[in-house]
């Protein structure tokens, strides 16, 4: 029994936590974003950067401003990042649901949150994944999520499209053209109808992932 005991605690110790290694709050007064015309809407992201998964942080920045910048057609106005650098065990660096609750539970952070990591072992596989409210029911710890792995081209058109999934926890898409919701992610996709916006801000608000902008 003692030998047991022994194994057991020697295991326990050989298991790697997960560490918060950065937190940066980034000042997006400095960068070039477009300004909506008329704001009505604020928007704060958190960045988790997991270390070993493959993404620089410059460029992890630069796809989220760029992303944001999409959604200033809906008077969405990026108001702050939060830029959280992680050291996972490497089981952890791809998502997979059952890791993946552990992490988001464990970390935590505001959402709605960005995760980049190097793959995805879920199946059907996706090269960037949303998890809203609608599709969280039995993952309800990575609720309001996005999942972006080193495989998703055209970076700056896919994310806004998964955050447009979260923020209006709507997983439709569209046939429209040009429109940022067609099921295939491509350069000049990058439109959203007066219909989407209103969505965004109504779901967005009601989850609390948006902030209405006071006039003054």
């Amino acid at each position: 029994m003692l030998g047991l005991l022994v194994s057991i605690g020697q295991a326990a110790s050989t298991v790697e936590p997960i560490d918060i290694v950065e937190q940066v709050r980034l000042d997006v007064r400095t960068l070039a974003m477009p300004e909506p015309v008329h704001a009505t809407h604020s928007l704060r992201l958190t960045l988790v950067v997991l270390e070993g998964a493959g993404w620089q942080h410059e460029e992890v920045v630069a796809v989220a401003f760029a992303a944001a910048g999409l959604l200033s057609q809906c008077g969405v106005r990026l108001e702050s990042v939060e830029r959280l650098r992680v050291v996972t065990p490497p089981s952890y660096l791809d998502l997979y649901t059952p890791l993946s609750r552990k992490l988001a539970a464990h970390l935590s952070p505001p959402r709605p949150t960005i995760y980049f990591v190097r793959d995805t072992r879920q199946q059907p596989a996706f090269d960037a994944e949303a998890v809203g409210r609608g599709n969280s029911r039995n993952r309800p710890e990575m609720a309001d999520t996005v999942w972006v792995t080193r495989a998703a081209q055209d970076l700056t058109i896919v994310l806004a499209h998964e955050l447009v999934h979260v923020l209006s926890n709507n997983g439709e898409h569209v046939e429209l053209r040009d429109n940022l919701m067609r099921d295939e992610s491509a350069p000049g996709n990058t439109r959203l109808t007066e219909e989407q916006c209103a969505r965004i801000h109504d779901a967005g608000v009601r989850h609390g992932l948006l902030q209405p902008v006071l006039p003054g």
